[in-house]
């Protein structure tokens, strides 16, 4: 698997280059880390969607009965 590239810009020239360890590596950990995060937002909407599924109301209407703009 080839790794991402990496862009370095020094002013007088561009230089394309894929990761090395430690970039990747760290990479690799932002990764990781926006997937629970989108994961967990995913989570939240589900169990915001069942609530107001279970009180039979919109996303609108709770807005307004909790003073939301």
């Amino acid at each position: 698997m080839s790794r991402p590239m990496i862009r370095i810009n020094t002013g007088e020239e561009i230089i394309d280059r894929e990761m090395n360890d430690a970039e990747f590596e760290q990479y690799q950990v932002e990764r990781a880390a926006e997937a629970a995060k989108q994961q967990e937002l995913a989570e939240a909407a589900a169990k915001r969607q069942a609530l107001l599924d279970k009180l039979g109301i919109t996303e609108d209407e709770a807005k307004l009965l909790l003073g939301g703009n």
